[in-house]
């Protein structure tokens, strides 16, 4: 616990929020600049909304570099609205949706796209546990493939890409939802990508989607409006109501990280953050069993087991009592997951490297 009394909350999202936002929003949340209502009242119409919108997505193109050819949208469904919505877009007949099969969620994005088109695996690390991303030269295009698609950080497994794939005039996609925001991305090198707010960025219930404007053109006219990106496009993502709370909390989270010195700044605190609890990992591996190869950790998500599950289910519950909270694993892979966001303080981390070495001690 901090000396905020606020604990530290390693869960995978929803996850922690950095106190500053918190503190802003909670001032502002009776009386947002004097229009004697809050946020969660005021019409999508308003200009008080579309100042809060504007200044949301102009925050996040300067947090990436993004000039006025690319669209910040903000929509709802999470991610897995995204497995959908993304064939349905731009999986054309004759065309193959290319995956890089890494873990739970790029899996089941390929599985959605299945309903819709044609797809092609252009890599897996499934029959290893998903305990790696490709190296380069090892994700095999398949023959007229619409678009490639990734999971840049994958929260079940606890890997990430370090470099990303080159794919030419093949379209790059990827989920950044648990990595979005964290470090500077080559926004070059894709077409389009998204993440759901509440890992990284923000609260449950909003998605930002970023897309290449002449990407996003030209889409099939018989699609459902609310799942053509060209809708969101074209209304500033007002074409109903939005998630209006939600990007107003992206939208501080955004300043917030310009603030601490923009995403070169974040990326050298995320990495020194993850660096703590992963020198526990490696002292102690025969009780602290990483799952993910250590040229594809994640900075974001520690994943590994001890010996027993007796002894995980006692790790997290003596956890608990110190402070820290949402370190069981997740459903699918079980063990122990410490999600470490760019909210997450380096004190948590110290915390926790602290409580692993003497759980060590305690239980070796």
């Amino acid at each position: 616990m901090n000396k905020m009394g606020r604990i530290f909350n390693f869960g995978a999202g929803p996850s922690m929020l950095p106190l500053p936002v918190l503190e802003q929003a909670q001032a502002e949340l009776l009386d947002y600049k004097g229009s004697g209502m809050s946020v969660m009242e005021i019409s999508h119409r308003s200009d008080l909304f579309e100042d809060i919108n504007h200044e949301a997505q102009k925050d996040i193109k300067t947090l990436l570099h993004l000039d006025d050819n690319w669209s910040v949208m903000f929509m709802g469904g999470g991610g897995t609205l995204q497995f959908s919505m993304i064939p349905m877009n731009f999986l054309m007949p004759g065309k193959v949706g290319a995956y890089a099969d890494t873990g739970n969620f790029a899996h089941k994005a390929m599985l959605e796209a299945d309903k819709i088109g044609e797809t092609a695996v252009a890599y897996s690390s499934r029959s290893t546990g998903y305990d790696r991303v490709p190296k380069k030269g090892e994700i095999q295009m398949p023959h007229q493939a619409a678009y490639l698609y990734i999971n840049s950080n994958n929260t079940v497994y606890g890997t990430e890409y370090h470099e990303y794939p080159e794919t030419g005039h093949v379209p790059l996609i990827a989920d950044f939802s648990s990595d979005f925001l964290s470090r500077p991305v080559p926004m070059d090198r894709f077409s389009l990508v998204y993440g759901g707010a509440q890992k990284n960025i923000g609260p449950a219930g909003v998605t930002v989607v970023i897309g290449k404007k002449s990407f996003l053109r030209g889409r099939d006219s018989r699609l459902p409006l609310m799942l053509n990106y060209e809708t969101f496009m074209d209304h500033d993502s007002t074409y109903n109501t939005p998630p209006v709370y939600g990007i107003y909390i992206v939208g501080l989270v955004a300043k917030w990280l310009l603030a601490q010195g923009g995403l070169e700044a974040m990326a050298v605190r995320n990495a020194r953050k993850s660096k703590i609890v992963y020198d526990v990992i490696d002292a102690y591996p025969d009780f602290y069993v990483g799952r993910a190869q250590k040229d594809s950790r994640s900075l974001m998500n520690a994943t590994f087991n001890l010996p027993t599950s007796e002894l995980e289910a006692l790790f997290v519950e003596s956890a608990a009592q110190n402070g820290m909270v949402g370190l069981k694993g997740h459903r699918v892979s079980g063990g122990i997951r410490a999600s470490m966001y760019n909210a997450m303080p380096q004190e948590g981390c110290e915390t926790l490297a602290a409580f692993m070495d003497d759980f060590y001690r305690r239980h070796r």
